[in-house]
């Protein structure tokens, strides 16, 4: 997508209505009430960490207010990522973020990155999957490859974010591993899990790539296959349990998503601290750890300038690729 499209589809996405919804005691004048924005869609992987976390929150009266959570659409998480920036200061907004994020602002071809906003913490890391619908000729991840590597342009893939993002670097990682040359995958963008379904279902596309955490129920019915997913383990959900890794397969690649929190830039360091310790309890008690297991998400709490510092290897793990395939 050339910059001048990419700015013109930002600022459109800008004057849409953001998609507002409360999780517990709208936020009033208190000093210890907070927002939390979710720059995707209702049931996306954004939205159902920022969620959990918000719960264990306020559930277990952690801050002590309420909070006011907010799902804001639009351009992979780069009008989300915009608006956070125009908040500068604001000590009682949090956005989640993730690798999708730092994707989409490049894609749309953003002033600004997520280093540039604060760092509070890094939550959790996500592996991703090969989903295929019921029917699909492809038994195994073997099978795929073999048909991929034979006519690369007869197999085409999607996966639910923009160029950058993780559904989008994970197949193109893929691709090289196995000999395909990136630049040759046909990949085609859904906005979330919901139409990235639809899509599978539909024989718009033979093959999706993406966190497994919104595909439950599919996989659960049988309308979706999951060939391998993309950790160093097997994931420890019931529907995936017996799903293998590409390692397994005798494929050389672990890819990884991750999800983290922002607050807007210019909060003073000691607020920073304040958020840094209210997301500490939340990691340390037994309902986060309950979260953990129930949506099959790894432990990866990093806080701070650590973050800030993970981030920036992000940035460069996602420009890299996309000079790789071209688009940067």
């Amino acid at each position: 997508m050339g910059a001048a499209r990419a700015l013109a589809a930002v600022a459109a996405a800008l004057a849409v209505t953001v998609s507002a919804t409360g999780c517990g005691v709208t936020r009033g004048d208190d000093d210890r009430d907070l927002a939390m924005w979710i720059p995707n869609s209702p049931g996306g992987g954004y939205d159902q960490t920022g969620r959990a976390a918000v719960g264990v929150l306020e559930g277990e009266d952690i801050t002590g207010g309420s909070f006011e959570v907010t799902n804001i659409l639009g351009a992979g998480g780069s009008v989300a990522l915009t608006r956070l920036m125009g908040e500068e200061g604001n000590e009682h907004l949090l956005m989640t973020v993730g690798l999708g994020v730092v994707g989409s602002a490049y894609s749309f071809g953003l002033e600004h990155g997520l280093g540039d906003a604060t760092p509070v913490a890094q939550l959790i890391e996500d592996y991703e999957g090969v989903l295929v619908p019921a029917d699909s000729p492809y038994e195994t991840i073997d099978d795929l490859v073999d048909a991929w590597k034979a006519d690369p342009g007869s197999v085409v893939v999607g996966g639910g974010s923009s160029p950058g993002g993780p559904d989008h670097l994970f197949p193109m990682q893929l691709a090289e591993t196995v000999g395909i040359d990136p630049r040759e995958v046909t990949y085609v963008p859904y906005d979330g899990g919901g139409p990235l379904t639809s899509a599978l279902l539909g024989d718009k596309i033979q093959v999706g790539f993406s966190g497994l955490g919104e595909f439950e129920g599919q996989i659960a019915s049988g309308d979706l296959r999951v060939l391998a997913v993309s950790g160093d383990e097997r994931l420890r959900g019931e529907t995936v349990k017996d799903v293998p890794t590409l390692q397994e397969s005798g494929i050389d690649l672990v890819f990884t998503n991750w999800r983290g929190v922002l607050a807007p830039p210019g909060i003073s360091e000691e607020r920073r601290d304040e958020l840094v310790a209210l997301l500490e309890e939340m990691r340390a008690s037994p309902e986060w750890e309950e979260q953990l297991e129930k949506n099959g998400w790894i432990d990866r709490f990093v806080t701070g300038d650590d973050f800030g510092d993970f981030i920036d290897e992000q940035d460069a793990r996602v420009a890299s690729t996309l000079e790789e395939v071209g688009l940067l």
